[in-house]
């Protein structure tokens, strides 16, 4: 089975089909991934590609052709029409028309209405799963920054930090950031008695891969509301999950599935998730597309 990834470069798009794959190919152990970034793909060769239904730097012919990023949506449809055999996946809502592609995968916040070639789940893919490896008082903090619905909250986050330590006097307690957080987060944080209990991890001083494997080993993960990836990402990997508040800018799909996951309020500025069984939206996904059965 040979799948083709059309890649716009974004780490969060390629960790979706990422995520996609791997689910395949548990199913499927023979599977392979091609990963084409889109400057290898240009419209005149596509279209040339139309009368000779092949292009050269395509291994095999695809069984699966899969998107993810608006920039990738005409060249999947063109790719689709190049090997007419293949089914096309784009994950995300497209921004062509939906009977353009044999199945999307939208996240429920999107608010598409499911169908046979419409797969709603409960946020995006990612390659995580349960590994069994999570340590009995490990916890990890996760810090977002100001987005299009969120605004930064210093006071409020400092806080939050301030309560999770004091709450667990036993745990060991390990923070990094985003590229969102202010630059100037990590030096106020200092400032603060109860940073001397953190293990402090800043972003650009993490390897890939790094957030997921300390997903693995933490038992219960708090991540600011703005990153509603990683709140999925923790929830996939099987943990316990807290949101601390910041400031909203506005309300939206994405803010009121968060005030349904987050049912327990524990403090005045964070909430816990209902604790309930890793999500496997990849496997079921992957499933579905296969034909199989979900698990």
């Amino acid at each position: 089975m040979q799948i083709v990834y059309v890649s716009d470069g974004k780490a969060g798009h390629r960790s979706q089909a990422l995520g996609l794959f791997g689910a395949i190919k548990r199913k499927v152990p023979h599977a392979q991934l091609q990963e084409l970034p889109l400057d290898q793909l240009s419209l005149l060769s596509l279209i040339y590609a139309f009368w000779t239904h092949r292009l050269s730097y395509l291994e095999h012919a695809p069984d699966y052709i899969v998107g993810v990023g608006s920039h990738t949506h005409l060249r999947v449809w063109l790719l689709g029409k190049i090997y007419p055999k293949a089914k096309t996946i784009i994950l995300m809502k497209p921004s062509l028309p939906i009977s353009c592609f044999d199945y999307t995968v939208v996240p429920a916040h999107d608010g598409v209405a499911a169908s046979p070639h419409v797969l709603v789940t409960q946020g995006a893919l990612n390659p995580l799963q349960n590994e069994q490896r999570h340590v009995t008082g490990r916890i990890l903090i996760a810090l977002g920054g100001s987005s299009k619905r969120h605004q930064w909250n210093e006071a409020q986050v400092l806080k939050a930090i301030e309560q999770i330590v004091q709450q667990h006097p036993q745990s060991s307690v390990i923070l990094t950031t985003s590229r969102r957080t202010p630059e100037n987060f990590l030096a106020h944080l200092g400032q603060h008695s109860y940073a001397a209990r953190l293990d402090i991890y800043p972003v650009e001083r993490t390897p890939q891969g790094w957030i997921f494997e300390q997903m693995q080993l933490a038992d219960t993960v708090y991540v600011t509301e703005d990153s509603v990836s990683m709140i999925f990402e923790a929830q996939t990997a099987g943990c316990r999950v807290g949101v601390i508040a910041i400031d909203r800018l506005k309300s939206d799909r994405i803010t009121h599935m968060i005030d349904q996951l987050a049912h327990d309020q524990i403090t005045d500025v964070i909430r816990l998730l209902h604790h309930a069984a890793p999500l496997s939206e990849a496997d079921r996904v992957a499933s579905q597309i296969l034909g199989l059965s979900s698990s």
